[in-house]
């Protein structure tokens, strides 16, 4: 028996202590249409087991519509049997018929349309095929799920006895026996998949019902991993979910969701621990909403909240809502913590009762030196809102060019990790930080911060590549950058080889595709339509086709246009290859 302690269980937890209503998580319905709609389109950014890029395809080809398809999906997403997805989704789509070598077969793996994918289905073989006991299937099942390649072959024999003794001829029974023991190397128990699968679907459900509560829960969850805060805001903003900055009037510890939209906590300020998250909130729900700086520092606690802390709370945007400047507050933040101070020893101290006198007195206004009016410019305010929150979050500098930057890449800063080391990869985004060393030969060597919307990544510029691109690595420069992963000392970095400058250009007025029509394989133009359909938008779809008559041009319907963005090209050049997009 396996036990599992899941990050995600703690997030469908709090997901459902935030929808509230007597939610009951394990009565869901296993077969909603709207849940298996948004996993079809690959919208999977959040949900368990199923967000990477690899995998979020597999859900586009797959096109899930039953709980079944999930746990298969499960169990064939780990190298080896992630060569049956294609096999699976045409099956399942009717695009190819379901043959088995032996009639007996259907009744075991009809239900994976033909393919065995889990030990539970090999165990069924040996029993129904090859006349094994429970216990000597018990063995096969040790042998298989531990990779004991010894007991293995000790079974060869038996096996291929009792598949004659059936009636199975030999030809059958070899193939069988074969894919038995490949499958050493990848088959999954079913049991183990269908668990993961359930808390996939959960997830998912929530994801498609309730994804405000959803998405503030899973942010919540990984505020402590500098990454994935990123890319799960991004996400909600692909959702239409507005995440609104820090606000200590209206702010909970954690994420929450406030009118519809997801309010960062203030648990997530740089320097603002979760004693001064608390003693914020304390201090609101007993005296109001925060209506000044000084106000702010009268009422909460100096020892929890502190000038770090303070500080951190004005460059990000959490005073705000007092209507001062974030400039202006940070001018005066000596003297408000001051004030603070003072008014806070008087009340431990029990000075304050000469003001206690009559309410005449104690309403008596308070006088504060006026807060500057002035502001920073638009680009430091959003430097500090990073620096203090760890991303851009009233908006990124890269909001005005994301789709066509994501065009001239192929991967998201955030996903390298996951990609193979040694692996040559095309990022882009905006420089945040420039470090210039020089090695022990002399030569000068740069450290580059990268950031994307997701996230961002070290890339280190050796002198050979240095040379040719040094007058671009500045700040604030915009970038695209081919390099190779490098995954040692348990960090992951980008070793550039070639650095050039994106320059942004107009968005596009039509999609050019381009098809050999004579390497094409039957059906293409049919899946392009259907690929097409699922992105209605208003740019014309061109065709440039070669054909054994020469090119031809053709351009598809104005039932046809398409929307085209990042997710439509990739999965064009998943379908034509990644030279047919232009």
């Amino acid at each position: 028996m396996d036990f599992l302690g899941l990050r995600n269980l703690d997030v469908i937890d709090k997901a459902v202590e935030l929808v509230g209503n007597g939610l009951d998580i394990s009565k869901i319905p296993l077969d909603d249409l709207k849940t298996y709609e948004m996993l079809a389109r690959g919208e999977a950014a959040g949900v368990f087991q199923f967000e990477s890029s690899g995998m979020r395809e597999a859900l586009r080809q797959v096109k899930p519509t039953e709980f079944e398809d999930l746990i298969a999906l499960v169990a064939l997403y780990r190298p080896g049997p992630m060569a049956y997805i294609p096999v699976y989704a045409r099956r399942k789509n009717g695009l190819e018929q379901v043959a088995y070598i032996d009639p007996r077969l259907e009744a075991i793996t009809g239900s994976t349309f033909g393919i065995c994918i889990y030990q539970e289905s090999y165990l069924e073989i040996a029993k129904q095929i090859a006349g094994f006991t429970p216990a000597e299937a018990d063995d096969l099942r040790k042998a298989i799920g531990k990779k004991i390649h010894e007991l293995m072959a000790s079974l060869k024999e038996k096996f291929l006895e009792g598949c004659a003794q059936s009636g199975t001829t030999p030809q059958v029974a070899n193939q069988l026996w074969k894919d038995m023991e490949s499958s050493q190397d990848y088959s999954f128990n079913k049991s183990h998949a269908a668990c993961y699968a359930l808390i996939a679907y959960r997830t998912a459900w929530l994801r498609a019902h309730h994804p405000r509560e959803y998405m503030a829960a899973l942010i919540s969850s990984v505020m402590n991993t500098k990454d994935r805060v990123p890319f799960y805001v991004a996400a909600c903003a692909e959702m239409g979910i507005e995440v609104l900055p820090p606000d200590v009037n209206s702010s909970a510890h954690d994420f929450a969701v406030v009118e519809g939209k997801i309010r960062f906590g203030l648990n997530a300020v740089k320097n603002v621990g979760d004693p001064a998250a608390r003693a914020i909130i304390a201090a609101r729900e007993e005296g109001g909403p925060f209506e000044t700086l000084w106000d702010f520092t009268e009422r909460v606690d100096p020892q929890c909240a502190n000038k770090r802390a303070l500080e951190s709370l004005i460059k990000c945007g959490a005073l705000d809502s007092t209507g001062s400047t974030r400039r202006g507050m940070l001018e005066c933040l000596e003297q408000a913590l001051s004030w603070g101070g003072r008014s806070q020893a008087d009340k431990i101290a029990g000075q304050g009762s000469i003001f206690d006198l009559g309410d005449e007195v104690e309403t008596a206004p308070k006088h504060h030196p006026e807060i500057p009016t002035y502001e920073f410019e638009k680009n430091e305010l959003l430097r500090l809102e990073k620096e203090t929150l760890g991303l851009y979050v009233s908006e990124h500098p890269l909001n005005a060019v994301r789709d066509q930057l994501r065009r001239k890449t192929d991967a998201a800063l955030a996903e390298l990790e996951r990609r193979r080391d040694g692996e040559i990869v095309t990022v882009g985004g905006i420089v945040s930080a420039v470090k210039q060393v020089t090695t022990k030969k002399g030569e000068p060597m740069v450290f580059v911060r990268l950031d994307d919307v997701i996230g961002s990544a070290e890339c280190v510029v050796f002198n050979s590549v240095y040379a040719s691109s040094h007058e671009l690595l500045v700040p604030d420069a915009i970038l695209v950058v081919k390099a190779r992963i490098d995954h040692k000392e348990g960090e992951t970095k980008l070793i550039a080889l070639e650095v050039s400058s994106f320059e942004a250009t107009p968005e596009r007025r039509e999609v050019l595709l381009r098809i050999d029509a004579l390497r094409a394989k039957a059906g293409l133009i049919r899946e392009l339509a259907a690929l097409v359909r699922e992105y209605p938008g208003e740019a014309p779809v061109v065709v440039a086709l070669e054909t054994s008559a020469g090119p031809k041009t053709l351009q598809l319907g104005n039932e046809y246009r398409v929307q085209p963005v990042p997710d439509f090209f990739a999965e064009a050049k998943a379908l034509l290859g990644e030279a047919a997009v232009v």
